[in-house]
Protein backbone atom coordinates (compact mmCIF):
# COMPACT_ATOMS: atom_id res chain seq x y z
CA UNK A 1 0.00 0.00 0.00
CA UNK A 2 1.65 3.46 -0.99
CA UNK A 3 1.85 6.12 1.77
CA UNK A 4 -0.80 8.19 0.23
CA UNK A 5 -2.94 5.32 0.63
CA UNK A 6 -1.82 5.12 4.15
CA UNK A 7 -2.33 8.63 4.59
CA UNK A 8 -5.67 8.95 3.39
CA UNK A 9 -7.18 5.53 3.93
CA UNK A 10 -8.24 4.10 0.97
CA UNK A 11 -7.99 0.40 1.03
CA UNK A 12 -8.86 -0.68 -2.69
CA UNK A 13 -9.19 -4.72 -1.90
CA UNK A 14 -11.04 -4.11 1.23
CA UNK A 15 -13.51 -1.56 -0.89
CA UNK A 16 -14.07 -4.43 -3.24
CA UNK A 17 -15.55 -6.16 -0.40
CA UNK A 18 -17.95 -3.66 0.54
CA UNK A 19 -20.90 -4.74 -2.43
CA UNK A 20 -20.78 -8.17 -0.68
CA UNK A 21 -20.83 -7.33 2.48
CA UNK A 22 -24.03 -4.53 1.34
CA UNK A 23 -25.32 -8.13 0.03
CA UNK A 24 -25.16 -9.56 3.39
CA UNK A 25 -27.03 -6.99 5.71
CA UNK A 26 -29.64 -6.57 3.29
CA UNK A 27 -30.49 -10.19 2.68
CA UNK A 28 -30.12 -10.43 6.96
CA UNK A 29 -32.60 -7.59 6.94
CA UNK A 30 -35.05 -9.17 4.64
CA UNK A 31 -38.88 -8.40 6.96
CA UNK A 32 -39.76 -12.45 6.07
CA UNK A 33 -36.75 -13.26 8.79
CA UNK A 34 -38.79 -11.39 10.97
CA UNK A 35 -42.60 -12.06 9.88
CA UNK A 36 -42.32 -15.47 8.84
CA UNK A 37 -39.32 -16.79 10.46
CA UNK A 38 -39.97 -15.60 13.88
CA UNK A 39 -36.43 -14.01 14.33
CA UNK A 40 -36.87 -11.79 16.99
CA UNK A 41 -36.86 -7.83 15.26
CA UNK A 42 -35.20 -6.37 17.50
CA UNK A 43 -30.92 -5.36 17.96
CA UNK A 44 -30.19 -8.51 18.90
CA UNK A 45 -32.03 -10.63 16.34
CA UNK A 46 -31.13 -8.35 13.28
CA UNK A 47 -27.35 -8.88 14.62
CA UNK A 48 -28.03 -12.57 14.64
CA UNK A 49 -29.49 -12.75 11.25
CA UNK A 50 -26.86 -10.54 9.67
CA UNK A 51 -23.92 -13.11 11.57
CA UNK A 52 -26.10 -15.99 10.20
CA UNK A 53 -25.84 -14.82 6.61
CA UNK A 54 -21.95 -13.95 6.90
CA UNK A 55 -21.66 -17.39 8.32
CA UNK A 56 -23.06 -19.09 5.39
CA UNK A 57 -21.25 -16.70 3.01
CA UNK A 58 -17.75 -17.49 5.12
CA UNK A 59 -18.61 -21.40 4.93
CA UNK A 60 -18.59 -20.87 1.26
CA UNK A 61 -15.40 -19.21 0.60
CA UNK A 62 -14.01 -21.92 3.07
CA UNK A 63 -14.93 -24.75 1.10
CA UNK A 64 -12.61 -23.52 -1.72
CA UNK A 65 -9.69 -23.59 0.41
CA UNK A 66 -6.75 -20.99 0.78
CA UNK A 67 -7.75 -19.37 -2.02
CA UNK A 68 -10.31 -16.79 -0.72
CA UNK A 69 -8.65 -16.34 2.80
CA UNK A 70 -7.97 -12.84 2.21
CA UNK A 71 -11.25 -11.86 0.62
CA UNK A 72 -13.02 -13.97 3.69
CA UNK A 73 -10.99 -11.26 6.30
CA UNK A 74 -11.97 -8.65 4.55
CA UNK A 75 -15.46 -9.17 5.19
CA UNK A 76 -14.68 -9.79 8.71
CA UNK A 77 -12.68 -6.42 9.30
CA UNK A 78 -16.14 -4.97 7.34
CA UNK A 79 -18.28 -6.56 10.10
CA UNK A 80 -16.29 -5.31 12.65
CA UNK A 81 -16.49 -1.82 11.18
CA UNK A 82 -19.76 -2.00 10.88
CA UNK A 83 -20.55 -3.48 14.45
CA UNK A 84 -18.69 -1.21 15.84
CA UNK A 85 -20.10 1.86 14.11
CA UNK A 86 -23.35 0.63 15.19
CA UNK A 87 -22.08 0.52 18.86
CA UNK A 88 -21.40 3.94 18.97
CA UNK A 89 -24.65 5.18 17.38
CA UNK A 90 -25.79 3.40 20.61
CA UNK A 91 -24.14 5.42 22.28
CA UNK A 92 -21.87 2.84 23.63
CA UNK A 93 -18.53 4.56 24.53
CA UNK A 94 -15.03 4.14 23.57
CA UNK A 95 -13.90 2.79 26.66
CA UNK A 96 -16.22 -0.75 26.23
CA UNK A 97 -17.03 -0.89 22.78
CA UNK A 98 -13.86 -2.92 22.10
CA UNK A 99 -15.19 -5.82 24.97
CA UNK A 100 -18.28 -5.40 22.83
CA UNK A 101 -16.69 -6.08 19.48
CA UNK A 102 -14.73 -9.17 21.04
CA UNK A 103 -17.80 -10.72 22.23
CA UNK A 104 -19.49 -10.25 18.94
CA UNK A 105 -16.47 -11.72 17.10
CA UNK A 106 -16.18 -14.51 19.33
CA UNK A 107 -20.28 -15.02 18.82
CA UNK A 108 -19.38 -15.16 14.95
CA UNK A 109 -16.71 -17.80 15.56
CA UNK A 110 -19.01 -19.37 17.36
CA UNK A 111 -21.88 -19.69 14.60
CA UNK A 112 -19.49 -20.40 12.48
CA UNK A 113 -19.03 -23.82 14.27
CA UNK A 114 -22.72 -24.33 14.91
CA UNK A 115 -23.39 -23.54 11.08
CA UNK A 116 -20.48 -25.95 9.73
CA UNK A 117 -22.09 -28.66 11.68
CA UNK A 118 -25.57 -27.75 11.53
CA UNK A 119 -26.16 -27.74 7.86
CA UNK A 120 -23.54 -30.40 7.50
CA UNK A 121 -23.73 -33.41 6.63
CA UNK A 122 -26.10 -35.27 9.14
CA UNK A 123 -26.49 -32.19 11.14
CA UNK A 124 -29.08 -30.92 12.99
CA UNK A 125 -29.84 -27.50 11.70
CA UNK A 126 -32.94 -26.61 13.74
CA UNK A 127 -31.06 -27.41 16.57
CA UNK A 128 -28.14 -24.84 15.36
CA UNK A 129 -30.86 -22.56 14.82
CA UNK A 130 -32.54 -22.76 18.02
CA UNK A 131 -29.11 -22.10 20.04
CA UNK A 132 -27.29 -18.99 18.12
CA UNK A 133 -30.29 -17.47 16.01
CA UNK A 134 -33.36 -17.92 18.59
CA UNK A 135 -30.82 -17.92 21.40
CA UNK A 136 -32.16 -20.72 23.11
CA UNK A 137 -36.18 -19.26 22.28
CA UNK A 138 -38.32 -21.86 20.91
CA UNK A 139 -40.31 -20.63 17.99
CA UNK A 140 -43.28 -21.98 16.74
CA UNK A 141 -42.40 -25.18 14.46
CA UNK A 142 -43.55 -23.26 11.00
CA UNK A 143 -41.29 -20.17 11.96
CA UNK A 144 -38.45 -22.73 12.70
CA UNK A 145 -39.33 -24.66 9.43
CA UNK A 146 -39.49 -21.70 7.12
CA UNK A 147 -35.80 -20.41 8.58
CA UNK A 148 -34.09 -23.79 7.80
CA UNK A 149 -35.35 -24.44 4.62
CA UNK A 150 -34.94 -21.00 3.27
CA UNK A 151 -31.51 -20.86 4.72
CA UNK A 152 -30.69 -24.38 3.46
CA UNK A 153 -31.86 -22.94 -0.09
CA UNK A 154 -29.38 -20.21 0.26
CA UNK A 155 -26.63 -22.49 0.94
CA UNK A 156 -27.10 -24.54 -1.95
CA UNK A 157 -27.55 -21.83 -3.80
CA UNK A 158 -24.45 -20.53 -2.85
CA UNK A 159 -22.53 -23.81 -3.23
CA UNK A 160 -23.64 -23.30 -7.13
CA UNK A 161 -22.53 -19.93 -7.69
CA UNK A 162 -18.32 -19.44 -8.63
CA UNK A 163 -16.61 -18.16 -5.10
CA UNK A 164 -14.96 -15.28 -7.56
CA UNK A 165 -18.90 -14.39 -8.51
CA UNK A 166 -20.08 -14.47 -4.41
CA UNK A 167 -16.63 -12.16 -3.63
CA UNK A 168 -17.51 -9.54 -6.25
CA UNK A 169 -20.88 -8.91 -4.24
CA UNK A 170 -23.58 -11.01 -6.76
CA UNK A 171 -25.51 -13.48 -4.19
CA UNK A 172 -28.20 -14.80 -4.76
CA UNK A 173 -31.72 -14.47 -3.91
CA UNK A 174 -33.70 -15.46 -1.08
CA UNK A 175 -36.13 -18.23 -1.51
Amino acid sequence: MSFLNRLFGSNRPRDAMIPLYRGIVERGRDPQWYAQGGVPDTKDGRFDMIAAILATILLRLEAEGEAFGAESALLTELFVEDMDGQLRELGIGDIVVGKHIGKMMGALGGRLAAYRNGFGADGDAPAALRRNLYRGTDPADDELAFTVARLEGFIAALAEQPAQTIVCGTLPELA
